[in-house]
C-alpha cells in the first residue's frame, strides 16, 4: 500500500473545510447579493466607520504585541536559564492558561475588571482608589495580552533553548560584556522566535470580537466585530466576506515575513 494514501482523510478535511470555506468567502466577497461581480464590499473598508475600526484594531493589536513582547522575552530568558525543559513544571505554568477554553478566560477577565469585581474590591479594602477600567480600550488590551502571552513566550523559548551555550561562553572569553553578548550574540539569534511570536499575537489580536465585546462591553467596535455583526446581525455575507478578505492581507503580510526571517522553521512552538 503506497503510504501517500494515508494522508487522503488529512487532503479530504483541507478540502471541505479549509479550501472549499476559503473560495466561499472570495465568491461572497467579490459579489454582491445578486451574485454580479463587484469590488464594493472590498473598497467599503475606506467608508469612515469601517476605516476607523480597522484604525483601532491595528493600533490596539500593535500595543497588545508590544506589550507581549516586553514581556515574554525577560521571561523566556529566565526560562532558558533554569534549565527547564518543554515538559518542566515552569513551562506547564506557561501552556497551562491555553487548556482552558478562550471565553472562559476572558470572562474571567472581566470579573476581575469590572467596577464591582475582584480588583476594585483588593483596592477598596486597602482604601486605595478604584479603577474605572472595564469597557475601555485599556481592558480590551489587557485581554490580549493575557490571552496571546503564552503564544509569544513559546517561540521565543524554543530559539533560547537551541542557541549553543558554547558561542555565548566564546563571545565572553572573546572579551564581551553582558550587553554586548545579549546584543550581538543572543538578540539576532532569537529574530526567528520574536517574528513568530509577533505573528502569532498580532493576528488573532487584530482578527478578535470576542474580547472586545466582553471586555469592551460592546461599545468600542473592533474590525472584527464589523465583520461578525455583518455575518450575524444585518445578514449581509457580501460585505462581511469582503472585509475578511481585507484582514487575509494583513495575515498574508504576516505569513510572508515568517517565511523570511524563519525559513527554517526555528520559531514554530513544536
Amino acid at each position: 500500500m503506497n503510504k501517500k494514501w494515508l494522508a487522503t482523510p488529512y487532503c479530504i478535511w483541507s478540502v471541505a473545510f479549509i479550501i472549499i470555506p476559503l473560495f466561499m468567502l472570495i465568491y461572497y466577497g467579490l459579489t454582491d447579493r445578486t451574485g454580479a461581480f463587484t469590488l464594493s464590499n472590498f473598497t467599503a473598508i475606506s467608508s469612515p466607520e469601517h476605516l476607523k475600526a480597522l484604525v483601532l484594531s491595528l493600533a490596539l493589536s500593535f500595543a497588545c504585541t508590544v506589550i507581549c513582547l516586553l514581556l515574554a522575552y525577560p521571561l523566556a530568558m529566565i526560562l532558558v536559564s533554569f534549565h527547564a525543559s518543554k515538559t518542566s513544571f515552569v513551562v506547564l505554568l506557561v501552556i497551562l492558561p491555553m487548556w482552558m477554553n478562550f471565553l472562559l478566560r476572558t470572562l474571567a477577565m472581566q470579573t476581575l475588571l469590572e467596577k464591582n469585581g475582584v480588583l476594585n474590591g483588593i483596592l477598596t479594602f486597602l482604601h486605595l482608589p478604584t479603577l474605572d477600567i472595564i469597557n475601555t480600550p485599556g481592558a480590551i488590551i489587557l485581554g490580549m495580552v493575557y490571552n496571546f502571552l503564552p503564544f509569544m513566550i513559546l517561540p521565543i523559548y524554543n530559539v533560547l533553548s537551541k542557541i549553543d551555550i558554547n558561542v555565548i561562553n566564546a563571545a565572553r572569553d572573546l572579551g564581551a560584556n553582558s550587553f554586548q553578548t545579549f546584543y550581538k550574540i543572543i538578540l539576532p539569534l532569537s529574530v526567528p522566535g520574536i517574528i513568530s511570536g509577533i505573528t502569532m499575537v498580532f493576528v488573532p489580536a487584530l482578527t478578535t470580537f470576542a474580547i472586545s465585546t466582553i471586555l469592551g462591553g460592546s461599545k468600542i467596535l473592533l474590525i472584527g466585530n464589523v465583520i461578525e455583526q455583518e455575518f450575524t446581525t444585518a445578514s449581509n455575507w457580501n460585505l462581511g466576506s469582503g472585509l475578511s478578505l481585507v484582514l487575509m492581507l494583513f495575515i498574508l503580510v504576516s505569513i510572508f515575513l515568517t517565511s523570511v526571517f524563519d525559513r527554517d522553521g526555528e520559531g514554530t512552538v513544536l
